[in-house]
């Protein structure tokens, strides 16, 4: 007797979420043509070319340029077909998502735009999270999001109206703060609602003595 082929993990109620979000898109909702070139790059480098080509034929764009803007609805539909062609190389769908979320991190912050955003932050990583509203803002033309820090290296960062999975938006948090150097990044998403969602981003901040703090005496290590 035959074994009967396992359900592919995004079937049921993720593929229906992925539908839903693209319905609720409107053509005033878009994403910058790098975002879509690093889904694009992630691919190439993950799967190869002909994979590449799978991917751009569920778009009705021939070519992206970088700083131009594209309806979120392809971008959707791109990472979604994207993520499961990538779903084998990283163990699951979710991890595709947090790898493209990486990558396009990367191409924004290759930008102008980007460099700029970078230099804003100055290294400082609470700066950083601090501007991440305005990061977005540069990015894309929907949603809100606003940052509420519950501590030192401990933050909420609530995005309303954002039609990317969790996943893929830990990956981009996640390598934003790893660019500006901040120690043992850790971004966790939870849902709120269709569109909306938190982030629990917290670091490693390192201790600062206060200057003239006196120094532990040599003698006692021996004592």
């Amino acid at each position: 007797m035959q074994a009967q082929a396992k359900p592919f993990p995004e079937a049921g109620s993720v593929e229906a979420d992925w539908a839903v979000r693209r319905m609720a898109a409107t053509e005033l909702d878009t994403a910058r043509g790098m975002f879509f070139l690093g889904v694009l790059e992630s691919v190439r480098t993950g799967v190869g070319e002909d994979a590449v080509a799978t991917c751009r034929a569920v778009t009705d764009e021939r070519r992206f340029v970088g700083f131009f803007n594209y309806p979120v609805a392809s971008f959707l539909k791109l990472s979604q077909v994207a993520a499961r062609l990538l779903s084998p190389r990283w163990g699951g769908f979710d991890e595709a998502l947090r790898q493209m979320g990486m990558q396009a991190t990367r191409s924004f912050l290759e930008s102008a735009v980007g460099r700029t955003f970078l230099l804003l932050a100055a290294g400082d990583a609470r700066k950083l999270v601090t501007n991440l509203p305005s990061g977005y803002q540069m990015a894309v033309s929907y949603g809100e999001r606003s940052v509420d820090w519950k501590g030192a290296g401990d933050a909420l960062f609530v995005m309303r109206r954002d039609f990317m999975p969790a996943a893929y938006h830990e990956g981009v948090l996640r390598e934003v703060l790893s660019m500006v150097g901040a120690r043992n990044p850790r971004v966790q998403g939870r849902k709120l609602g269709l569109l909306d969602t938190e982030y629990h981003i917290t670091w490693e901040v390192p201790v600062v003595l206060p200057a003239g703090a006196p120094k532990e005496s040599r003698w006692r290590l021996f004592q």
